[in-house]
């Protein structure tokens, strides 16, 4: 936490615990680099501001908004799962687990995005770079993409995330699996964790 206080990204969704605004955010970051996503966030948020404007929107709009990410399945997902919230709970992001879980396209890492960051419930948000810093930091061996060993990583990530701030140590993960625990040639000595 005190490495990502001092080394945290500056990035358009970062600050924010709208629940909207991380859920775009992640969404748009599915397999899709961080400077490609900044403009089209701020696109986004400029034309969509809220949950009202996309269920209000039409899917044709909303995949020209899109035009250029690519994964066009991503956007449509973004428009029903609007259209659901506001028709099944009231424009209001459910925070439960399980309800997030049912949305479309809302898996679950982005659901521990969401509760963690936004709601600040202690919820793993294990991504790609969550899973290789906890692989490497466990020294863990086994495929990763396996399920059993990916419930064991993040059974192990669920014991480290802290009471307070869950959203930002899922964050600070994020940020230290981008920067520095890259996947080939990472930078172990700069690593907070190397100790």
């Amino acid at each position: 936490m005190k490495w990502y206080q001092k080394h945290a990204r500056i990035l358009p969704w970062r600050g924010s615990s709208d629940p909207y605004e991380i859920w775009i955010s992640e969404v748009m970051l599915q397999q899709t680099r961080i400077e490609t996503v900044i403009p089209y966030f701020e696109k986004w948020m400029s034309i969509l501001p809220d949950m009202v404007s996309v269920s209000n929107s039409n899917e044709e709009e909303i995949l020209r908004i899109w035009e250029g990410l690519g994964y066009y399945s991503r956007a449509r997902n973004i428009y029903k799962t609007a259209k659901i919230i506001m028709e099944d709970y009231q424009g209001v992001f459910p925070r439960d687990e399980a309800a997030l879980r049912c949305l479309p396209g809302i898996g679950e890492y982005i659901t521990g995005a969401i509760l963690s960051i936004a709601f600040h419930e202690k919820v793993p948000a294990l991504g790609g770079n969550g899973i290789r810093v906890i692989a490497r930091l466990f020294n863990y061996q086994r495929p990763v993409n396996v399920i059993r060993n990916r419930n064991f990583l993040k059974k192990k990530l669920v014991e480290l995330l802290p009471e307070k701030k869950p959203g930002d140590f899922n964050q600070a993960l994020m940020d230290l699996g981008s920067l520095i625990c890259i996947p080939s040639a990472p930078k172990c000595t700069h690593c907070p964790l190397k100790r």
